[in-house]
Parts: C-alpha cells; structure tokens; sequence
C-alpha cells in the first residue's frame, strides 16, 4: 500500500489579522503546519507536498526538508490547490492524504485508521467526518436513505433542509490517487465563492458510479480548523488539555493541570511534580523525582533527577542531579550546574559551569564563568564579564571561599582553596591556598560625625 500527502498551506488566513502565514502560528509551542506533519507522518507518505502561497518562503522554511513546496499563485480554492500537486503525483498508483494545514488537533491515529477504512472498504474517496453540536460554517455530509454519502454541501450552498444536518466535512480525505487528479479537471466554478471546491470531486465520482465512503472521528474536537485567533485559542486549550493528561498518565503529578503551560515537545519522567502556574517550553526535558515550583519557567532545559526549582528561570542549561534552585533565581543560556549545586535567591547564572556541591546562596551574578566542586560563593559576588567591547572569562578552583560582596575582574584565575576577603574588588589571578584582599585599609576618625548636619548635636544647636 503506497500513500502519498499533499497539505494545504497556501491561504493568507485574513481573519487572523496577521503578516504572519496563519499555518506558522503556533499551538503548544509548534506551528500549526508542524502538527499537521507529525499527524501525517502516521501514514508514511512515500512523497509529501505542501501547497504553499501567501508569505511562501516562511512556509518553505519550515517544511523543505520534509516536502516537496509548490507555489500557487492565485488562490481559486481548495479544488485548484490540489490540482497544481499534479505535477509531482499525477501519474502515480495509491492512496492521498488531503488535508489542510490549519487543522492541528487532528491525530496521527485517526489518520492512519481513515486510511485503513479506505483501503479496507475499496472506496475512490472517504471523507474525514465529525458529528457537530452547531454544524454552523461547516460543509455538510448528504446521504441517501441506505446511508451512502452523496455529496458535500458548503454552507453558502446548503438548502434549509441541509444545513440541519450534524454530520460536517472536516476538510480531509483521502483519494485514489489516479482518480483524484482525473476528476480535478471535471469541476467547474458554479458556486457562491466563485472557486474550484475539492468536494465537487465527490459528485463527479458519485456520477461515474464511484464508491464515496465516510469515516467519523470519535472526537470531534480533532476536525478543529483554525481560521481565527478565537480558534486558535481554543486549539490552545484543547492540546495543552491533551498534553497534561498524557503526562499525568505517565506518572506526572500536575497540581493544577490548567494553569501548567507544557509544549508540546517537552518530556517529564514518571514522580515529576509540577505546581500551577509553571510554564515549560521547547525541548525540555525533566528527570525522575524533580519538582518545579509556582511561577517557574523553563526553555529548552535539561533537569536531572531530584532536583528542585523554586520560582525560577532556567533558559537552554543543563542541571544535574540533586540541584536546588531559587527562590527568584534565573539561569540563563549555555549554563551547567553539575550534581548538587545550590544556586539560591536573586542568583543570575550566564554561559557558567558549577562543579560539584558549589554554592551561590543570594544576590549574586555569575557570568563566562568556570567554577570547580565544593565552591562557596558569597552574596553579592559579581563577575565583570564585560569591557563594553568583549566577554572575558572567570575561572575558580575548587575549595573556593569568595568572600561576600566580592567583585571578580576579568580575566581571571582563583586557584584552589584560595579566599578572597569580603567587599575585595580582585583584579590579579590568586594562586592557590592564597587570601586575596582587594580593599581599602580602613580609616576611624573619632568625633568627625559630631560636625555633620544630621548629628543630634548640630540639630539642637539649630532649634536655639
């Protein structure tokens, strides 16, 4: 059994409101258009076509490693679109896939069962079916009393008895694919829009005395098709829905699986507890017995097991194992912490590694930094990384006591078990077992605050 795909992605989606193709907007972190490839990758398309108009290049971009891209210039409806993939499919035996590429929720199962009922049923074309609530909008499915479909009847075209029927077209099918192309060039203009409608195909197979099958999804919830920001939020809502429950099925404990925002591409191991309000975005991945806390956001980040996030941030960085993070803490890219670092309140970290045990407990930024194990790093610690021209590195050894309030020049080396006395602004490398202290000697002078203006003394003077 050969398959073949041809996705729609031409339209300019008006209603979006958007310079942004509407298949490039995004659900649970993907674009639209990518969903609708993951779907169909369930069907192992021997060749896939995307149809692409409007803003072509940002489409290309996304998909030219995965498909062949033809251009339409001028949007004549869904009928038309198809056609131009002549060209690429035209002479070839088996089965196409149609579907649009604003319709994310549909699954990569139901495609691959729609396909099977095609094949199974030895049908020309089956339409992909949902039965509606409010079929408003929708093309309906019209069926003779045996129950055999007849034809699809848009919205605009529909008599009153029509539009009462529930049973809509969710805009996919599949097609023989010889068949689908010689029908293509029977159809005609004869409608409201004025444009070449692919189900007018289903007409002229009907005429020939073709089988035209139906297949229903379970869910209707899948046949979404998005056209406005009203639908593409509740695509949102639907998928971030999926998504929680997956995980929790998985042994993931979401506390508030409403309010945790998960994308779609994020992996959480089994005894994870997520708080509400968390946000976890790209590629981000979260061992086993590892709980992030309200209020924490993580991109594209790597989490060991065991380890604790507390309202934090943690950007496109590796965390191993038994980390505790936060309060208020931000990690930003390019960043290690290695097994059982502690990085506490208001602590920045940038393009740094913490070795084993290291601590930076508060209000302290760490930048083109390298830091061994068993570092403690005080608060106010500051690495001036930056001349205004270029970054320049920071190195400390292992068994590093930095002093509070430390500010570390760059470049810079501070060798092994070496301390820098509190408030040091260090600008030398320290060598090993040293004591740096980069301050000025302090000076008492007794009595001098008696001749200042906020001194009880000079107040009562004043009042006499």
């Amino acid at each position: 059994m050969t398959n073949y795909a041809i996705i729609l992605a031409a339209g300019k989606g008006t209603r979006m409101k958007s310079d942004l193709p509407k298949v490039l907007h995004q659900v649970a972190g993907l674009p639209m258009l990518e969903h609708v490839f993951r779907s169909s990758s369930a069907i192992s398309p021997q060749e896939t076509v995307t149809i692409v108009g409007h803003r072509a290049d940002q489409v290309r971009s996304l998909v030219e490693d995965k498909s062949q891209c033809i251009y339409q210039a001028e949007q004549l409806g869904t009928g038309h679109a198809v056609l131009i993939a002549e060209e690429v499919l035209g002479d070839l035996d088996g089965q196409t896939l149609v579907i649009a590429g604003d319709t994310p929720l549909i699954k990569g199962e139901s495609l691959k069962d729609l396909i099977d009922f095609h094949v199974s049923h030895k049908n020309v074309a089956t339409i992909l079916t949902a039965q509606a609530q409010d079929p408003f909008g929708y093309g309906r499915i019209v069926r003779n009393e045996r129950d055999e479909v007849l034809k699809i009847v848009e919205q605009k075209d529909a008599s009153d008895f029509e539009q009462q029927i529930k049973e809509i077209n969710t805009g996919t099918y599949v097609f023989d694919n010889r068949r689908l192309f010689e029908a293509l060039k029977k159809i005609n203009t004869n409608n409201a829009q004025g444009e070449y409608y692919l189900t007018d195909v289903i007409g002229v197979f009907k005429e020939a005395g073709d089988k035209v099958g139906a297949y229903k999804l379970r869910d209707f919830d899948e046949s979404l098709g998005v056209n406005d920001r009203v639908a593409l939020a509740k695509a949102e809502e639907i998928m971030r829905s999926r998504i929680a429950t997956e995980h929790m099925l998985n042994g993931v404990s979401l506390l508030d699986p409403k309010t945790a925002y998960i994308e779609r591409d994020v992996e959480i191991a089994p005894d994870v507890l997520i708080e509400g309000n968390v946000s976890l975005k790209g590629k981000t991945k979260i061992g086993a017995g590892s709980q992030v806390t309200s209020g924490s956001v993580l991109v594209d980040a790597h989490i060991g097991e065991r380890v604790v996030v507390t309202q934090s941030m943690i950007e496109d960085s590796r965390v191993d194992d038994g980390v505790t993070i936060g309060p208020y803490a931000h990690v930003r890219p390019g960043s290690h912490l290695k097994k059982e670092v502690h990085v506490g309140n208001f602590v920045e970290i940038k393009q740094s590694t913490l070795g084993e045990r290291t601590k930076a407990g508060h209000l302290t930024y760490l930048g083109n930094s390298t830091i061994g194990q068993d570092t403690n790093i005080g608060a106010g610690t500051i690495t001036v990384n930056y001349d205004g021209k270029g970054k320049f590195e920071t190195k400390i050894g292992d068994g590093v006591f930095i002093g509070s309030h430390s500010t570390l020049i760059a470049p810079l080396e501070v060798g092994d078990h070496a301390i820098t006395a509190a408030g040091s602004v260090i600008t030398e490398n320290v060598a090993k077992d040293s004591l740096a202290i980069g301050r000025s000697r302090q000076v008492n002078k007794e009595g001098y605050a008696k001749r200042l203006p906020h001194h009880p003394e000079q107040q009562h003077d004043e009042e006499v």
